[in-house]
């Protein structure tokens, strides 16, 4: 059956909203069985919902036309009300993008009420990630919502130096992927690198919970590596899955939505605009829509479920584009004009993208850090400077509401504060010298037993 054309008036409580019956169709479950029924509400011209909240079904609509506020207590209860009445899917996972360390309990304890399950668990994933800190919070929780939390993995922090392929002659003990042993202070071996794999000049990133490497640069004969792995976390295995169309180095590789995004990079000496998108479901790349101009080494991250990346146009420009999955279009967010002598890391909390740069070329060890709110299209400079030979920002990691840097020196915690990110401890060097990827992984529980009896 087609979809239903024009708009239809929706009654809540005393407010009326007029909405495009495709937009609620696209978006929620009761609507699209309403309206696809063939019963006489498919040609109502207004519907009145019932014991539903005016305010949460206007965040609703809001939602579903491509908004992402960020919503108090009282609207995300509202919120959750209409996704699980609904079954708003886009809905819930907007609440899941803005969950933090206010509103996590709200989040878990209404999402339990209504039966939103993918809300309750990324709720409970949150807390477990900030248990230390909200402990005492959770006292008043069911026994069994509090079961549930400690039955999680935490999002541990992980890293790798930089590889060649290794000769099968020789055994290379360095090349080792680490995690953070938090508790010991120490860091521990998660896996060693297949041979062939290289992570010097690859991408690198997480999906599902998973390592995929990709690209990179055998060290000896500057040859781009064509094999791809990708490690299992709970399976603790590697494999090997298929090259890229455009084989490159210097890449930069991200993830949404069950699918791998390998952006720019380098080819023959030759910068590229290329983008490939990797579904792992089927095993299969494609190519997406180019890149606005070519890049290499890219910054990128993701915010709200979205992604951006960084375009620098040596000295002080940078370009933010966001890349539209659904429409596959680069879309220019905003421009930075700074002065700075290299390099960018790019990280997001939130609806914040903080862009770290270095300082000019007479002040290169000083890191300073501008914040873009998306939500109100503002740019914020940080509050003081953070210095490379200590905080390492070029290798910064955020979970729950702090950032995680790290170098061979130490490992510095960071808390996101409004207009400056507060130092909070310190913990163990990285291991391995060189420049090195660093991310979150919820290793299991059986398997870190395993490792450490190793």
């Amino acid at each position: 059956m087609l979809p239903a054309a024009g708009s239809v008036r929706v009654r809540v409580e005393a407010e009326i909203f007029t909405v495009e019956k495709r937009t609620l169709i696209k978006g929620s479950e009761y609507f699209r069985a309403l309206f696809e029924s063939g019963m006489r509400e498919c040609s109502m011209e207004e519907i009145h919902l019932q014991q539903l909240p005016a305010r949460g079904f206007a965040l609703t609509v809001r939602v579903l036309q491509g908004d992402h506020p960020i919503l108090n207590s009282e609207e995300i209860t509202d919120a959750i009300e209409c996704a699980g009445f609904l079954q708003v899917k886009p809905l819930t996972e907007h609440l899941i993008n803005i969950i933090n360390s206010k509103n996590c309990l709200v989040m878990l304890q209404t999402a339990a009420v209504y039966g939103l399950f993918e809300l309750f668990h990324a709720s409970a994933l949150f807390i477990r990630d900030i248990y230390s800190n909200i402990r005492e919070d959770l006292s008043f929780l069911p026994e069994d919502q509090l079961d549930y939390i400690e039955s999680l993995s935490p999002s541990t922090l992980v890293a790798v130096a930089t590889h060649s392929p290794s000769s099968q002659y020789l055994d290379d003990h360095s090349r080792m992927i680490c995690y953070l042993d938090e508790a010991e202070n120490t860091w521990r071996t998660l896996t060693s690198l297949p041979d062939k794999a290289s992570t010097s000049l690859a991408g690198i990133a997480v999906v599902d919970n998973n390592i995929y490497i990709v690209g990179g640069v055998d060290g000896l004969s500057k040859q781009v590596v064509k094999l791809n792995f990708c490690y299992n976390t709970e399976r603790n295995s590697w494999s090997e899955f298929p090259s890229m169309q455009h084989l490159r180095h210097s890449l930069t590789l991200t993830g949404q939505d069950g699918c791998l995004f390998a952006i720019g990079g380098i080819y023959k000496n030759t910068v590229l605009t290329a983008v490939e998108k990797y579904h792992v479901a089927s095993k299969t790349w494609s190519f997406a829509a180019h890149l606005p101009r070519p890049g290499e080494g890219i910054a990128c991250t993701r915010a709200m479920s979205r992604i951006f990346v960084c375009l620098w146009l040596p000295m002080d420009t940078t370009d933010i584009y966001e890349y539209k999955t659904h429409r596959d279009e680069w879309f220019l967010v905003t421009t930075l004009k700074r002065q700075q002598s290299y390099g960018h890391c790019m990280v997001a909390h939130l609806d914040n993208l903080y862009v770290m740069r270095n300082g000019p070329a007479d002040d290169f060890l000083r890191c300073f850090i501008d914040c873009f709110n998306l939500t109100r299209q503002q740019w914020m400079s940080m509050c003081g400077y953070y210095v490379n030979s200590k905080g390492a920002l070029f290798t910064a990691t955020i979970r729950g509401d702090n950032v995680f840097t790290v170098n061979r020196m130490l490992t510095l915690v960071y808390d996101i504060q409004k207009d400056k990110w507060k130092p909070a401890r310190e913990g163990a060097g990285f291991p391995q010298s060189g420049s090195m990827h660093a991310f979150l992984l919820r290793l299991p529980k059986r398997g870190l037993t395993a490792l450490h009896q190793n």
